[in-house]
Formats: structure tokens, sequence, C-alpha cells
């Protein structure tokens, strides 16, 4: 059985919470996954990808639950190698599974679908005009989400909640301020949010919530088709 999707991450992604949005064409036997960084140890992260001068910081979740501050020009360097190993192996799909801001990749023959270059436009899409809430799980991705979100007619606010530590009532807190603060639409911003946060905000605030990996998901799952 040929493979078809290949998801690619950075770091620690909880990849399992899409795999029933990628089953609907083909089997699970037909998706693989790849970690850059998702098996090494902390100290081996460290040692590869630390941060030198000029470089940017770029936070990810490591094996041990927590956050890892590593060099994004590095991060790119090796993704962009992975993507061309995928590559070569013909699959039809390579899913980049980060809302980091990773530039570069490029593939000469997989479809190569990044959320930072798609959700975007299809959010805005979406919205039509409404007031985005953005719940990020961190404050040090807020200095990325000007450029990100500025294909919004409006531009969004910003709440922090965390879906790996936080409470669902941190959670549903951050969402109560955006829809205070005047927004009508909230958006999860981290492929760490799954469809049960989703479901816990629209029912309890009852307000529409946008989730990044349903998005890029069903669009992979489109384009194995």
């Amino acid at each position: 059985m040929k493979a078809k999707l290949a998801i690619l991450t950075i770091g620690v992604v909880p990849v399992s919470v899409v795999l029933p949005l990628l089953t609907e064409h083909i089997s699970e036997q037909q998706i693989t996954h790849l970690s850059l960084l998702g098996k090494m140890s902390r100290e081996e992260v460290m040692e590869d990808y630390a941060l030198e001068p000029g470089e940017d910081s770029l936070p990810t979740l490591l094996n041990d639950g927590k956050l890892a501050y590593v060099s994004r020009q590095k991060i790119e360097r090796d993704m962009q190698a992975l993507v061309e190993v995928l590559d070569n192996q013909e699959y039809e799909v390579i899913l980049f599974m980060s809302t980091a801001p990773i530039e570069g990749l490029v593939a000469r023959k997989s479809i190569l679908l990044e959320p930072m270059r798609i959700i975007p436009p299809l959010v805005a899409s979406i919205v039509d005009g409404h007031q985005v809430g953005v719940i990020v799980p961190i404050e040090e991705m807020l200095e990325f989400q000007a450029k990100k979100w500025q294909v919004l007619e409006k531009k969004p606010l910003y709440a922090l909640a965390n879906p790996v530590w936080d409470s669902e009532e941190t959670l549903i807190g951050a969402g109560r301020e955006l829809l205070a603060r005047g927004a009508d639409v909230l958006m999860l911003d981290c492929l760490g949010f799954h469809q049960q946060h989703r479901d816990l905000l629209q029912k309890t605030l009852d307000v529409p919530v946008l989730l990044s990996n349903v998005l890029v998901a069903r669009l992979a799952s489109e384009s194995l088709v």
C-alpha cells in the first residue's frame, strides 16, 4: 500500500487529534508522521539548534512537555531537507503542521500545505469583515501575529490560552475577554487546540469558533481525493 500523505512537524504536536479528519479518503496506514525535534532530548536539541548571534528565536514544544527556544534559521534549513526527502519519496501531499513563521519551504513534486501561508486568506474569506479574536498559546507568538493576519479587513484582537497546560476555565476566560472587547468570531490559532476546545467555546460562549488544524486537515484530505 503506497503512502500518500506525510505530516511534518517541528516539535511535539498532537497529530492523533487530526487523524480522523485525514482518513476520510485514505487509510491511516498511508499516512507518515515525521517530527524534526519530537524524539530528541532537550540536550540534543540545544546542541544542534541553539540560538547564535543574528538568529531569530522560535519557541517549540519538546517531548518533556516544555518549550525550547531554538534557532528559526536552523529549523528552516533542516525542515527543507526533510521536505526534499519526502518529496523524493513521491508523497502526494506533505502537510507541514505548524503555525510557526517558517519560510522558504519548497517541494518540487508533492503538494506542500503550510498553515502560515494557507490559513490567513482562508479565514479572511470565511469571516468576511467580522471582528476576529485570536487565541494564541504563548505570549512569544504575539510578535508574529500582526504580519500573519494583515489580510483581515479588521485588525484582530488577541488573548492567551495554552491547550497543553492551561485549564478549560482559562480558555473560556480568554474567549470571554475577546468577546467583551468586541470580537464576534474566535480563532484558535495553535495546532495543539482540537475539536473539544472548539466545541467547549461554542457551547459556553455561543460564538463561532474556527480551528487551525481542522481547516488545514480538511484541505489536506480534499487534496488526496
